[in-house]
C-alpha cells in the first residue's frame, strides 16, 4: 500500500527518550476500504481506490451509492486513488489501517490548507508597508505599481496582487512518525501539517 486517507485530529506534544519535547500532529489513519481496483489492461494504469469515513445517505447520490455498494459500503466521506503494489493481491472490500506504517518511518502528508478569504498583498505575499509620512496619504497598504503604461501596456502574468489566500493543496515532505496507537488508528507525526482539525489528509509512503 502506497498511502492511506486519514483525518487530522489535533496538535499536541510528546516527550522522547531523551526527555525533549517533540511537537506532533495526531492523525487518524483509516480504516480505509478498497472500493475499486484499476488494472493497466482495463484502465491503462495500476491503482486502487480507497474509501474513508461516512456521511449522511441523503448527501450521497445514486451513482456513488451504487459504486460503493460493490464494496458493501453505504456512504464514504472521501474517495482517493493510490498507486498499487504490483505483487500484492487486493480485494474489493479489503480494509487497511494504521498498521501499514512503522515508528520512525518518513512519510509525505498532503492536505488542503486553511482558507483565509480575500487578502491584500501584505498578508498574502508579505509586502512591506509604504511610508506613513513624507506626503503619503491613505496608500500605506496599497501594492504600488503593477506595470508600465506605454509599453508593454499590460500586467504580466503571475503578478503578485491581492486575491484569495489559502485553501490550496499543500504537500509537506519528509515527516517522521514518532509513535503509533494501532488500537485507535492514531499516528503521532512530528511537526505541523496543513488544514483544520477534522479535515481529510492523505498519508503517502515513500518507496524507492
Amino acid at each position: 500500500m502506497y498511502g492511506l486517507i486519514g483525518k487530522k485530529v489535533k496538535m499536541t506534544q510528546v516527550f522522547n527518550d531523551d526527555g525533549h519535547v517533540v511537537p506532533v500532529t495526531l492523525v487518524e489513519a483509516g480504516p480505509c476500504t478498497v472500493s475499486q481496483i484499476k488494472l493497466e489492461k482495463d484502465n491503462g494504469y495500476n491503482a486502487i481506490q480507497l474509501a474513508y469515513g461516512s456521511k449522511s445517505k441523503n448527501k450521497t447520490n445514486k451513482p456513488t451509492a451504487g459504486h460503493l455498494s460493490k464494496s458493501k459500503l453505504e456512504t464514504a466521506k472521501v474517495l482517493a486513488e493510490f498507486k498499487s503494489i504490483d505483487d500484492f493481491e487486493y480485494k474489493i472490500g479489503q480494509t487497511f489501517n494504521s498498521s501499514i506504517f512503522n515508528i520512525g518511518e518518513i512519510i509525505d502528508v498532503r492536505a488542503k490548507s486553511k482558507g483565509k478569504g480575500f487578502a491584500g498583498t501584505i498578508k498574502r505575499h508579505g509586502f512591506a508597508r509604504q511610508d506613513a509620512t513624507h506626503g503619503n496619504k491613505h496608500t500605506e497598504r496599497k501594492p504600488g505599481s503593477i506595470g508600465q503604461a506605454s509599453w508593454p501596456s499590460r500586467v504580466f502574468k503571475g503578478m503578485k496582487m491581492a486575491g484569495r489566500k489559502g485553501s490550496d493543496n499543500v504537500t509537506v515532505k519528509n515527516l517522521e512518525i514518532v509513535d503509533i496507537d494501532n488500537e485507535k488508528n492514531l499516528l503521532f507525526i512530528k511537526g505541523a501539517i496543513p488544514g483544520a482539525n477534522n479535515s481529510p489528509v492523505y498519508l503517502l509512503k515513500k518507496w524507492r
